[in-house]
């Protein structure tokens, strides 16, 4: 009897120490197979890689300008009259969405300086650099709060630009740092790489997508800048001096081969005009406008042998220069006409449209093609 009770309690002790083995080991197994559910972990790393496809293919093409010469100087007791002209360009390229795929922006800040007799003392001759042609001598470096020159500051502001609309890039955050910079970003990514004023960058890049054209079949967009002062004059006793600024422009999108799809070519002619005395006689507060801009304003056709504005010859000539590569475009023949217009095409598909002169809007859709990215 007792043998087979002490069997029972060794039976009922063996039940009980199974029994009680069974819930500790199912948890142990739960919390092992948790982790090896992916799917949240997936999610978020998706989407920052579509967002540089969303920019990648160019659709259409824009060039957009400011023109100001609000910093001209009058001839003063202690110091002689200095014409300013600053003219901000953008050269732009966006996708079928709307959004900036290419962007290139540059400044040709040009300063036409006089004497105490209102004679020109700058070099008429010399073709004056923009802003990224000077890069460090542009000089801004010296007081830069982050270390950083002009250009090396417009790249940044260029690439935050990048995958983003027209009315984004115009919502960015700014703040008043002085008189001189009204509009400097307040954005995190920005704050320590751009501590420019932005205001006619934006503005610049803004009109580049109002008047953009059809530029399917692109891969890059390139700008293109000559500016000179050659045609400034002194003052005399019969007439106040002006200083005379021609910078050529233009935003040129071209294929896989190099050959252009689509271009834009403008003219800013600004003038600033002086009283014999050395006073301002031009109003400098008024934005300045391009020969595209005027339009039948800027007034060629009543000397045009063929009945046509500058505008209407421009865009012939673009139309032209669509299909050719740089190579074919530098090879069109030209003819000498007078002192003025040295290089006139000389092609029968041009010669009842196109009578201008047009080495200058050659060179700059070649620098555009240099440039191009």
């Amino acid at each position: 009897m007792k043998k087979l009770l002490m069997l029972l309690l060794v039976f009922a002790l063996s039940f009980s120490m199974l029994a009680g083995c069974t819930p500790a080991e199912e948890p142990a197994e739960e919390p092992a197979e948790e982790p090896a559910v992916e799917e949240p972990a997936e999610e978020p790393a998706e989407e920052p890689a579509e967002e540089p496809a969303e920019a990648g293919s160019i659709a259409k093409l824009g060039l957009g300008q400011v023109i100001s010469t609000a910093k001209s100087k009058a001839k003063a007791d202690d110091a002689n009259a200095q014409a300013q002209a600053d003219v901000t360009i953008a050269a732009v390229g966006f996708d079928a969405d709307g959004k900036v795929a290419s962007v290139t922006i540059d400044v040709a800040q040009t300063r036409v300086a006089f004497d105490e007799n209102m004679a020109v003392t700058s070099d008429k001759d010399a073709e004056v650099p923009s802003k990224k042609d000077l890069a460090e001598d542009y000089g801004m470096i010296k007081a830069s709060g982050i270390g950083k020159e002009w250009f090396e500051q417009m790249e940044a502001f260029e690439e935050w630009m990048i995958g983003k609309t027209v009315d984004e890039i115009k919502a960015l955050p700014v703040k008043v740092v002085d008189d001189a910079h009204q509009n400097v970003p307040d954005a995190p990514e920005l704050t320590s790489s751009v501590t420019i004023t932005v205001e006619s960058y934006i503005a610049a890049v803004e009109e580049a997508w109002n008047k953009s054209v059809d530029a399917t079949g692109a891969e890059t967009v390139g700008l293109g800048i000559e500016t000179h002062i050659n045609k400034s004059r002194d003052g005399s006793a019969e007439q106040g001096a002006q200083a005379q600024v021609d910078t050529y422009m233009t935003a040129t999108a071209f294929d896989a081969d190099g050959k252009v799809v689509a271009t834009i070519i403008d003219n800013a002619q600004v003038r600033v005009a002086y009283e014999i005395d050395g006073a301002l006689a031009t109003d400098t507060s008024v934005e300045g406008k391009t020969k595209h801009e005027l339009a039948e304003d800027y007034g060629m056709i009543r000397a045009s042998g063929i009945g046509k504005e500058w505008y209407e010859q421009m865009e012939a000539f673009q139309e032209w220069m669509a299909g050719k590569d740089i190579e074919e475009i530098k090879g069109l023949q030209v003819k000498v006409v007078d002192d003025s217009h040295q290089n006139v095409p000389d092609v029968p598909e041009l010669t009842s449209s196109v009578t201008i002169t047009v080495e200058g809007y050659i060179a700059v859709v070649e620098e555009a093609y240099e440039m191009a990215r």
